[in-house]
């Protein structure tokens, strides 16, 4: 009897680990598994408004085409350093990659001739900078955390005004960062190692400084995302407790509250890795249990509405399955799973979601010419969020009106033009930029 018993309570652990529910309001439209291991991910969308999964693999990074679901495929594939994971982010038409590979420094990936092939644009560093753990975006700036980017793998700041010219800018390195999320030039700082959340003032690029800090339940921050109101934190752990998803209100940053954790239905073994945050939506990567998509429109009472298991056969706390998550425009969720590639799939109950991340600027900008001062050329670069007209005039010092660089219709997008200031004299001159009733302004210099 004392066998039975013992043999009943080892087929219940058994199934709490290893049962698997069938998938969840979600299809399989293509899975694609040509390279040795996966890891981080990105989405891209084309200026023809066709969409792409950017790929790290453990050799490089492939940039494949998931615009037709009946035809997805490789376009192309950029070798690099080997490395256990590769991140990648992306900021205009430059996929701009970091791994922990010997030497592998900061890969910029030019995607403009898509859908017919990608070309590695430059290899990019600095002294002393040859790896980087992660890589986050926020307009024009890169932010690398980890590795040696900066002293004690903290968190610096490159300016990718110009995409294939980057520029190092200020850094923090207080404590080390393993990745981080930014929102208005605050930098929300995962301490792995310190068991902390960091939030640091990045207002002024080249001097982030650290506002404050709050120390997480579970201790060991890997990754967070920030609802579109900015009231709600969601915070990854990623630690064989197994790591639980966190969710914090910081309404108050002065009262930093810990709501609740989350896991996903009936499963309390698998290891939570990434969360990005769509509107109403979480969708998380949630290693051996695969992506798992969250309703929160009550963040505090988050309900999980769909999943797709990327790893059926277990869903114990290894560090394996699913790597990162990406919903694209189309409402396609793309996924790599570590040891079975690239996933595209769609929730069949995924409605009414926002905030999805494209490559349609989300404000209108003119950029600082670059170089400056110049003789005779210099790039004007510019963003704009909608279509419209848009108009490029020069003015000298004194405001009178030299010459018209540009007028013409734009769609959406962020747009480089070269300027040819040969028939000019030395001196200052600025560039105004007029769109939709809007104007901005630079000061250029030419100096011959």
């Amino acid at each position: 009897m004392i066998k039975f018993y013992s043999l009943i309570y080892i087929l219940l652990i058994s199934s709490e680990v290893f049962s698997q529910l069938p998938n969840q309001n979600t299809y399989l439209i293509a899975n694609m598994n040509i390279h040795p291991s996966y890891s981080g991910l990105w989405g891209y969308v084309d200026n023809e408004g066709r969409e792409y999964a950017v790929l790290g693999c453990s050799n490089g990074t492939s940039v494949v085409n998931v615009t037709d679901s009946s035809n997805v495929y490789e376009v192309g594939f950029i070798p690099g350093p080997v490395s256990g994971w590769r991140e990648v982010k992306v900021y205009s038409h430059y996929a701009y990659v970091v791994s922990e590979g010997t030497n592998s420094r900061l890969q910029i990936i030019d995607l403009q001739y898509l859908p017919d092939s990608i070309n590695l644009a430059r290899t990019w560093s600095y002294s002393g900078y040859t790896y980087t753990h992660a890589i986050s975006q926020s307009g024009p700036y890169l932010y690398l955390s980890g590795g040696n980017a900066s002293p004690n793998g903290g968190v610096q700041i490159v300016d990718v005004t110009d995409p294939v010219n980057p520029v190092r800018r200020g850094y923090n390195s207080e404590r080390y960062v393993h990745d981080c999320r930014i929102r208005n030039d605050t930098i929300w700082t995962c301490n792995i190692l310190n068991q902390r959340v960091s939030i640091i003032n990045s207002g002024d690029k080249d001097n982030p400084h650290e506002i404050r800090n709050f120390l997480t339940l579970q201790g060991f921050p890997h990754n967070c995302a920030i609802t579109d109101d900015r009231k709600y934190l969601f915070v990854t752990h990623e630690n064989e407790d197994p790591g639980v998803l966190e969710i914090y209100n910081i309404e108050d940053l002065e009262d930093i509250t810990y709501v609740r954790s989350w896991q996903p239905t009936g499963i309390t073994t698998s290891v939570t890795h990434n969360v990005e945050i769509y509107g109403s939506y979480a969708i998380v990567a949630h290693y051996t249990s695969g992506v798992r998509i969250i309703d929160i429109s009550d963040p505090e009472n988050p309900v999980e509405t769909a999943w797709y298991d990327t790893r059926p056969q277990d869903n114990s706390t290894q560090f394996e399955g699913c790597w990162a998550v990406y919903l694209l425009p189309s409402g396609k969720i793309i996924a790599s799973d570590i040891s079975n590639g690239l996933f595209v799939i769609r929730a069949t109950n995924l409605t009414n979601f926002t905030n999805i991340k494209t490559n349609v600027p989300e404000e209108f900008l003119l950029y600082q010419n670059f170089p400056n001062p110049f003789n005779p050329e210099t790039s004007i670069k510019f963003d704009i969020p909608k279509s419209g007209n848009v108009k490029l005039e020069l003015y000298d010092s004194k405001g009178a009106f030299i010459s018209e660089i540009l007028n013409e219709f734009k769609t959406a997008g962020s747009y480089k033009l070269n300027y040819n200031a040969s028939a000019l004299s030395s001196g200052i001159y600025f560039c105004k930029m007029n769109f939709n009733g809007i104007s901005r302004s630079v000061k250029i210099s030419l100096i011959k």
